[in-house]
């Protein structure tokens, strides 16, 4: 898969939560390396003021590689509603990849694949 594949898969997911009047706004862009390396990064705003931020640095040459990733969802006031990476810390996690919830609560999880996480956001829009 080339990179440009993969971002108009992102936005054709976009455009299905757009069509349902769930988005206000999107905006992403590509940062090229190679046909199959580079940095996406964005940012979606949801009817509820919500915002979500999205930076993946790709490897697409033997399937769909994050390197490193964060998707950072949160209210309108900035507070953090749940995060999505794999960065380091200090002390050290028990695993690299993992979700930030509120009151600092940190668990392990895979890399969320982009429609699961609307979907996730959708059932907080929706509740």
């Amino acid at each position: 898969m080339l990179l440009h594949e993969y971002l108009e898969r992102i936005r054709s997911i976009i455009a299905q939560y757009n069509r349902a009047d769930l988005i206000l706004a999107s905006d992403l862009g590509v940062d090229l390396r190679s046909e199959k390396i580079g940095i996406i990064r964005g940012r979606i705003d949801f009817i509820d003021e919500s915002t979500l931020y999205v930076m993946e640095y790709l490897d697409l040459r033997y399937g769909v590689g994050k390197l490193t990733y964060s998707v950072h969802y949160q209210n309108r006031e900035g507070g953090l509603i749940f995060r999505y990476d794999n960065a380091s810390h200090k002390p050290q996690l028990d695993s690299r990849e993992h979700k930030h919830l509120p009151a600092g609560l940190i668990i392990p999880s895979k890399p969320p694949e982009f429609e699961n996480v609307l979907n996730e956001i959708s059932d907080h829009l929706l509740r």
